[in-house]
This record gives structure tokens, sequence and C-alpha cells, in this order.
């Protein structure tokens, strides 16, 4: 019973989302998406985080990924970068999930590479001011990303977009029904 009443909450919720302010992020996600060859910037050794997740997620859908973690040589068996100028070609987009200091960093080095595409990680959509712990998000980085006409996502998670599980289906709804997901 319980089920039925959550799975029916689930469906009101995406019908109610797709409504609400959505067709701007949904955009930007479908422009990121289109990219080939991704960056993810925080994968980890030490434990399973939002960032691997976001990493097999990538590579499960057929995307080129390269992961980016400057204290590790390799991660799940593949090479493991110090930044993005490590990486032996030049990826389309970079994902991010790591403190917003380092996002600042990576996204200087989107801007001297030529990459036109960022997202920066965050646990509860894309509202602002949230503790650094909760997002990667720097507002700083994400007016570089505009100064440099790069397209930047300041916030939310592939892995409500990109053949999202329940949980995620399900913070993408929330998200969006307490206006988390406007971009401006």
């Amino acid at each position: 019973m319980i089920f039925v009443i959550l799975r029916m909450a689930m469906i009101h919720l995406q019908l109610f989302s797709r409504r609400i302010h959505m067709s701007k992020l949904d955009t930007m996600v479908r422009g990121f998406l289109a990219q080939k060859k991704i960056a993810v910037v925080g994968v980890s050794d030490k434990r399973d985080t939002g960032c691997n997740l976001a990493y097999n997620k990538f590579k499960e859908n057929g995307y080129e990924v390269y992961p980016v973690n400057p204290r590790i040589a390799s991660f799940q068996g593949d090479a493991c970068y110090a930044d993005l100028a490590s990486i032996p070609e030049k990826p389309d987009a970079v994902f991010i999930l790591a403190n917003p200091k380092v996002t600042e960093q990576i996204v200087n080095q989107c801007v001297d590479l030529g990459i036109k595409h960022v997202w920066m990680h965050c646990m509860m959509g894309v509202k602002p001011g949230l503790a650094e712990s909760m997002t990667s998000v720097s507002q700083n980085a994400v007016e570089t990303c505009k100064a440099n006409d790069i397209a930047v996502i300041p916030g939310s998670c592939p892995n409500q977009f990109l053949k999202p599980d329940f949980g995620h289906k399900m913070m993408r709804g929330l998200w969006s029904l307490f206006g988390f997901m406007r971009v401006s």
C-alpha cells in the first residue's frame, strides 16, 4: 500500500515538475548530455561517492569519461588525471563534484582549454546559498563561465536526468516542487 501511494505521488510530482520552470534547465541538461567526452572531477578511491556514481552512469550510457583527481593514478582501472590539461584528448564537457574552491580552479582550466560545457553538482537542485559541504557551485565560477561563453549548469545532478533511478526521480520531483530547479 505504501509503495502504491509513493508511486502515485511520484507520478504527480513528475507531471507537476515538468510544468514548473523546467524548460530552461532541461535545455541546459540536453546540451550538456549531447557532448560525447566528459571529464568527471572529484572521483574517489576511498569510498563510494556521488561523483563515482555519476562517472559510472556516464560510462554505462556510452560516454567517453575521464576521471580527474590529483591524489590517485587510476580509477576503476582507468587512468586518472591530475587536472584537465593532463587528459590526452580535450573533453567536450566537465562535471564537477568537489569543493567550490576546486570548482573555481577547474573552471579556470576550462577557460584555458576552451571547454564550453560545465556542470557543477549540488545535492539541492540549483538553489544558491548552501553550505560548501552541500554544493560544488561557486558563484565566482558561474560568473567566470558566463563571461567566457561556457554553458554552465549551476547545480543539480546528472543522475536525476540520465536514466534516473527511483531515488533520483524523487529528488528531481521534490526539488522541482519546492522551486530548487529554477535557473536564471
